[in-house]
């Protein structure tokens, strides 16, 4: 094995630091002394929402930061399993390791690729063969995953075993499709077929996203910090005026709406 490089052996000294400070914490806080798996893990997707955040907002010094918050839970998580002798960070770590060298036998192995859309379906092959992989396709998608990630993760897996359209400009036939399908429902207003048909919708849109290479929820969530930023200076703007949002009508709201456009297009706002 060559020897590590200076870079390595400071982000090990750093994270055999790290463990030291779980170690002293267990032993010595009271608060870090008594948590559980079940106490934390609220926190975590706390810290994970914080994480996505930052980069949203392309923040270098806060991605660091929450990226040192996650580690965190990762030792802290290590730590407990330790205690109850069922597992250690070295087995955590070098468990991600087996896995990236298994299903990366085009960097590790003699197979060979072309291109991005054969590793990922070279990916989902390889993960149903693990020892301890998923029993089907399906089955790696955690339930609890907000549903339009959700719906992102089901397609891209069914699209690793090859369950996918063969051209992506056919998926605009589907999109077209459920929206008639939506608006039909929409004008019957049963509540029930309404709200199912929306979810085809949706995820036929989900669809035409992830065929494009675009990522819903990023798209989406930009939509809202947009929306925000807008909504904001309608609002300020108002009070600066001596006014109320609910005294004005649509047209006069409109008028300050465009108004935030214009400046956010100048880069003004």
């Amino acid at each position: 094995m060559s020897t590590p490089s200076p870079e390595k052996q400071k982000a090990a000294e750093a994270f055999v630091r790290l463990l030291g400070i779980m170690d002293d914490l267990r032993e010595k806080c009271p608060w870090d002394r008594e948590q559980t798996m079940d106490s934390i893990r609220t926190n975590t997707i706390e810290e994970t929402y914080e994480l996505s955040d930052a980069i949203m907002r392309k923040d270098m010094p806060d991605i660091r930061k929450e990226l040192g918050d996650l580690l965190l839970h990762i030792v802290f998580y290590s730590k407990m399993a330790d205690e109850q002798k069922q597992f250690d960070v070295a087995d955590v770590i070098h468990g991600i390791c087996d896995k990236l060298v298994f299903r990366h036998p085009h960097v590790y192995g003699q197979t060979a690729v072309d291109g991005v859309s054969q590793v990922l379906q070279n990916w989902e092959q390889l993960k149903l063969k693990e020892k301890d992989g998923n029993r089907s396709v399906l089955s790696g998608v955690p339930q609890s995953l907000p549903a339009l990630i959700k719906a992102t993760r089901i397609q891209e897996k069914a699209r690793g075993v090859g369950f996918d359209w063969e051209q992506r400009e056919q998926v605009w036939d589907k999109v077209q499709e459920e929206l008639a399908e939506l608006r039909s429902e929409f004008e019957r207003g049963n509540a029930d077929s309404m709200e199912q048909e929306l979810g085809d919708f949706i995820f036929s849109i989900v669809n035409a996203s992830r065929l494009y290479n675009l990522n819903p929820e990023t798209a989406l969530e930009r939509t809202n910090q947009k929306f925000i930023k807008r909504f904001n200076y309608l609002e300020n703007k108002t009070i600066k005026q001596g006014r109320s949002l609910k005294d004005m009508t649509l047209a006069q709201m409109d008028e300050i709406w465009d108004e935030a456009k214009r400046l956010e297009r100048e880069g003004k706002l």
